[in-house]
This record gives C-alpha cells, structure tokens and sequence, in this order.
C-alpha cells in the first residue's frame, strides 16, 4: 500500500477520505454496512446549541445528477449530543468530528466550548453557511467580516483542530478563505451546497417547501474543483475538498487542485461503502503512477 496518511492541523488521518456532515447520521446508521474504522473521519450531522426541528416537509428533491436538500439542521442540541450520542461513537477507532452551527456568533462559540471538553471529539467543523440572525438572515460565510468574527470567537475557545466548512455562494471564495485563515482556522473545507430549487410544472408548485434548498452530487464537482484550486492558491492551511465526489477519480482530481483530504456526501447515499472504496482506489492509483504517498499529489496538476 502506499502511505495514505495526512494532517490537518493536529488531526492526525490514517487516509484522506472523511464523510461528509449530513449524509452520514453519526455513523453509527452506517455501521452495518461499512467499517467505520477504515474511514478517515466521520463528520457528524449539524449540531446546534439548542434543539431544532427542521423545516417542514418536503425538504428534499432528486435532480438531474444530483439532489436538493432544505432539511434545516434537524438535531437534538448538543447537550442531547453530549449525553446520548458522544458515548456511543467515542470509542469509534477514527476521527469523529462534530459539525457546529448557530444563528448567532455566540451561538458557535457556547457550542464549540462544550464539545472542546469531550476527549475523544478531536476537531470540529464550522458551518458558517448558516444565517446570522442578528443581521437579518444574511449567512456569516458570505462575508470576510462575518467569517472572521465566528471564527474568531469560536477560536477563543476551542483549542483543538478547527476546520471551517466555506459556503459557495459567494463573489470571491479566496477572500472568506483568507479571512478565516487570518482568524485562526485549522483548515477550510468546500464546497458547502449550491443554491437550487425545483419546480413540479404540473402542480405549477415548489418542489421544496422552503422553494429553494442547498444542491449537491455529481453536478457541482466542476464548480467545487474550481474553488478547491482557488482556495489552495490563496491560503497556507490545509484544503479538505467535497462537492460531486462520486467514486476514486473524482476523488484523485480534488488533491491535484490542490486538497489535502475530502469529504463524500450524496455519494453516501447511493453506496453506503463508497468512502472505503474511494480510499481503496486512491491507493491503487497511488500504486499504479508510482507515488509512495498521498502528499506526491497534492496540488501536482500540471498548467
């Protein structure tokens, strides 16, 4: 096998495929199916301060290749996270790390604090696609200085690896990049979804009942691998890339821009073994190109 290791920050990875948060429960769903300790992370779904129900149905939507998703954060809080899930996967051999979200900067911050204490909780993942409602439903990751002002109060109190997950729906990707480098991320991951919506023209209706969702799968790849190569051009941190990676390729293409790791997502819902799969073709490329390790590509796109 060739060396498939890497860090991101302080996290330490035996293999660079991690899952991507929301399509893979708390992995526990997917325990059967997959062995959890030969993926390199699992992200666990969104987890806010307090409980959330979600948005009404119907909140998701097929697409040409690929799907819309209006979910809304649904989870227990992470007080209910702390007592009844954290004891179940701690001793999961990988790297469980917790997606944060909020609608306030203090929000992020209270939440990030108290996973901090949870030991076998190395990292968590910022999703600043979420919005501020204090300056009137505008997300925080769509500008410098909202990315900069989560990223800096959650980095006042978490004191592990902290990666902050960047939105696409932006004018310029680098410049949230730089922000949340220059605030104290780890390491940045994208693309989060794509805004989307779809219509049945029969009943002349939203599909969504919030009319529009976040879109992911196959489709996006060539926009998330644009931004992945912007991104690692503009910052020093490590890039963790997702968005559209279906199988090893999509997968192999994602570190020539320029990722350090990657996240599946929608994938997960079509195989639910497709991570290990994933790993195990890099690895066969890595082998067959003459690569002793995962870092011989990283960024090696040839222009």
């Amino acid at each position: 096998m060739a060396d498939l290791t890497i860090n991101i920050g302080n996290l330490k990875m035996s293999n660079p495929v991690m899952t991507a948060s929301g399509t893979f429960g708390y992995g526990l769903e997917f325990q059967d199916f997959v062995d959890l300790e030969q993926i390199g992370g699992i992200i666990v779904k969104g987890t806010t301060l307090h409980p959330r129900e979600g948005n009404p149905y119907p909140r998701m939507a097929e697409t040409p290749m690929g799907m819309l998703n209006a979910v809304g954060l649904q989870n227990k809080g992470v007080h209910y996270f702390v007592d009844h899930i954290y004891p179940q996967i701690k001793d999961i051999r990988t790297n469980i790390i917790v997606n944060v979200s909020g609608s306030q900067v203090e929000d992020y911050a209270e939440t990030a604090s108290i996973v901090n204490e949870l030991d076998n909780i190395p990292a968590i993942e910022l999703n600043i696609s979420c919005p501020n409602v204090k300056q009137g439903g505008m997300a925080f990751g769509v500008s410098a200085h909202g990315a900069s002002e989560v990223v800096s109060a959650v980095r006042k109190v978490y004191k592990k690896t902290l990666i902050v997950k960047l939105s696409p729906n932006v004018t310029d990707i680098t410049e949230i990049a730089r922000a949340a480098e220059g605030a104290g991320a780890d390491s940045v991951s994208l693309i989060n979804t794509l805004m989307g919506m779809a219509i049945d023209a029969e009943k002349r209706k939203p599909v969504l009942s919030t009319i529009t969702g976040g879109m992911s799968g196959a489709a996006v790849k060539p926009i998330a691998l644009r931004m992945v190569w912007q991104v690692a051009h503009a910052v020093k941190i490590p890039v963790i890339g997702l968005g559209g990676i279906m199988n090893w390729r999509d997968a192999v293409e994602f570190f020539l821009a320029g990722a350090s790791a990657i996240q599946v997502g929608t994938a997960n819902f079509i195989d639910p073994a497709v991570t290990v799969k994933i790993a195990k073709g890099i690895d066969d490329y890595l082998i067959r190109h003459n690569y002793s390790s995962i870092r011989d590509i990283i960024g090696a796109l040839t222009v």
